[in-house]
């Protein structure tokens, strides 16, 4: 193909982000091309530069960054046969992974590669702004649920059998929560989430039977009084602050005593390291993992398409649509920075 490619380089750690031409990468065997049409933005997009060398220091400058896509498959290498050119899908993009760690793979462009079985395709009543929402937040949620070095439950599918075991996901309103509940009910778990209160309809809506305030100084204490003597399958703690009181919740209740904090792994040790003396263990999820192993495939091959057509899965948070083109995307990453609630910033291109 002759496409002309266009992309938002990021020329070395902690510089401004450039709009310039980028080479059209063709797919490899078990890859796809996408034409971005929206773009999602997560804060790992814009951390500092120091901190470059500390979260992914194996990338390689000039880079192009970036996670959530949502487009239409322009080309398919060899063996792809459940996409074809003009699908509608959303993907995640790994160009940061160490594993692939080139510009090719990142979305902050016009044409991006990805793993075919990392895209699903969305139904057309799904528009790419809001689809573009999903990506690396589901990915962070599944791996902290699904791998077996995490909480290791039960995969979700089409009618889930009701397992009478409980999942508490804190920090239930964040684009990681919101994911975390949905895909805990469509395993057959039943959920408890913290969010403040003016979001505890949000993740009732999402299939919590619970919401406490995380806010509250006794929150502690009254989600143990929710779990009840359902058996606690596993915690997925996001947000700081979260693994201290996690810990705290799976101590005093039955169950995996497993935390899994979206929190990087070093950070999960130092604040978690009170948990093996209470006979609780805690890792920290790295939300790329799952590519390399059953659980990406599960979830985004053999689960969200259906779940996604059927209205059993929810892309959400809302978007909030902050710009269009590329260019847009260095405000957008300011504006997370100033935090959002509920909401994810998408940028159109």
């Amino acid at each position: 193909m002759t496409e002309q490619n266009v992309a938002l380089w990021l020329p070395k750690p902690g510089a401004r982000f450039e709009v310039g031409p980028a080479p059209y990468t063709p797919p490899a065997a078990n890859e796809v091309v996408v034409r971005a049409r929206a773009i999602a933005v997560n804060p790992v997009d814009g951390i500092p530069g120091f901190l470059y060398r500390v979260v992914v220091p194996w990338l390689t400058f000039p880079a192009v960054v970036g996670s959530d896509v949502a487009g239409e498959v322009v080309e398919v290498g060899t063996g792809v046969t459940r996409l074809r050119p003009g699908d509608r899908v959303l993907g995640h993009a790994f160009g940061v992974e160490k594993s692939q760690n080139r510009p090719a793979e990142g979305a902050f462009q016009h044409y991006v590669v990805l793993m075919q079985h990392m895209v699903s395709p969305i139904p057309d009543a799904l528009s790419f702004t809001q689809a573009a929402v999903l990506p690396l937040t589901l990915s962070t949620a599944a791996t902290g649920m699904f791998q077996e070095d995490h909480l290791g439950l039960a995969l979700p599918g089409t009618g889930p059998v009701d397992r009478s075991e409980t999942v508490l996901v804190w920090g239930g309103s964040t684009s990681v929560g919101s994911n975390a509940i949905q895909l805990a009910r469509n395993a057959g778990y039943r959920v408890v989430a913290t969010a403040s209160p003016r979001n505890f309809d949000h993740v009732r809506s999402l299939g919590a039977v619970e919401a406490v305030d995380r806010g509250s100084p006794t929150a502690v204490d009254e989600i143990v009084e929710r779990i009840g003597d359902s058996p606690l399958a596993g915690t997925l703690a996001i947000g700081s602050g979260s693994i201290r009181k996690a810990i705290a919740i799976a101590a005093r209740t039955a169950g995996s005593k497993r935390v899994a904090s979206a929190r990087t792994a070093p950070i999960a040790r130092v604040e978690g390291w009170r948990a093996p003396l209470l006979g609780v263990r805690v890792s920290g999820i790295w939300g790329g993992t799952l590519k390399d192993n059953e659980v990406g495939p599960a979830i985004y091959t053999g689960f969200l398409p259906t779940a996604l057509a059927t209205g059993a899965y929810r892309a959400a948070p809302d978007a909030i649509v902050v710009g269009d083109g590329l260019a847009s995307i260095p405000d957008a990453l300011r504006r997370l920075k100033d935090g959002v609630s509920a909401k994810k910033l998408v940028v159109t291109v």
